[in-house]
């Protein structure tokens, strides 16, 4: 069976404000795109190649402090991974699709999210991921049909790890080493490096 995947209309989008990018002001965007009023499952193969919706993507960054400088997780997305046309490409968000599955929580979105995490990494101390951002980048085949819901998790130190075997070359870089293979980065990461990180 083809998995069935959370999607918001692009209309709503462009009645609560056009944009591409990374935005920052979620307030004016977060209470609808998280309202399960507006809200609602597709079959995967529908949504991937129809930009008339947009699947909702918790898109998770990591980082730490030590001695003044910032470290960030980041991996290179393997074959394993499920967005083909992002393969080979180095990644500082970890996250994917909220599917049917994530029905049983009482917060879809929260539901889905941790299943991902838990999915994917290994965190060796509580989490907590506040959304500081939103992604839209039309630009590509991948960014046309997705919309990145950005959270920024803040650890005590390098206390995570990952779990899924696809997550090639993964650990903790330096802001500074990560800035200066900015352009290895997946669009979603850069973008997120370049707003949340300036120079």
């Amino acid at each position: 069976m083809d998995e069935e995947v959370l999607c918001v209309r692009e209309s709503l989008l462009q009645e609560l404000g056009a944009f591409e990018g990374f935005q920052s002001k979620v307030d004016r965007y977060l209470p609808s795109l998280l309202n399960p009023d507006n809200q609602l499952f597709l079959a995967r193969h529908q949504c991937e190649s129809d930009p008339s919706f947009k699947q909702l993507i918790p898109y998770v960054l990591v980082q730490y402090e030590e001695n003044g400088k910032t470290f960030l997780f980041q991996y290179v997305r393997g074959k394993g991974q499920g967005e083909k046309r992002l393969h080979a490409l180095r990644s500082v968000g970890i996250g994917g699709h909220i599917s049917t599955e994530d029905v049983t929580g009482d917060d879809l979105y929260q539901t889905g999210m941790n299943r991902e995490l838990e999915e994917e990494v290994i965190v060796d101390e509580p989490m907590k991921a506040p959304i500081v951002g939103l992604i839209y980048d039309p630009s590509n085949e991948v960014g046309k049909v997705h919309l990145g819901v950005v959270h920024l998790m803040t650890l005590s130190g390098p206390h995570m790890r990952a779990r899924e075997e696809d997550l090639l070359e993964s650990g903790f870089l330096s802001l500074d080493q990560i800035r200066q293979e900015i352009d290895r980065l997946e669009t979603w990461s850069r973008l997120s490096v370049e707003y949340l990180f300036p120079q």
